[in-house]
């Protein structure tokens, strides 16, 4: 399953940041974050795609706690 998300980053180094940190999680199959468009793009099988979100979430947010994902 693939998902867009808004997602409020505010710059881009953040992004790439928040990119490597979501892309380390156990499930994720890619995921992507565009500091120009401000979306967030989750990609992960569809039986653990929920739990994989959360902590995609937990994730973005270690590395910039003010980010708001559309969807959290």
């Amino acid at each position: 399953m693939k998902k867009t998300f808004k997602c409020e980053v505010d710059c881009a180094n953040c992004a790439a940041k928040m990119e490597e940190a979501v892309k380390k999680i156990e499930g994720v199959v890619n995921a992507r974050v565009n500091f120009m468009t401000q979306k967030f793009v989750l990609e992960a099988a569809d039986d653990v795609f929920d739990d994989v979100f959360e902590k995609a979430v937990k994730a973005c947010k270690k590395v910039e706690p003010d980010c708001e994902i559309e969807g959290a």
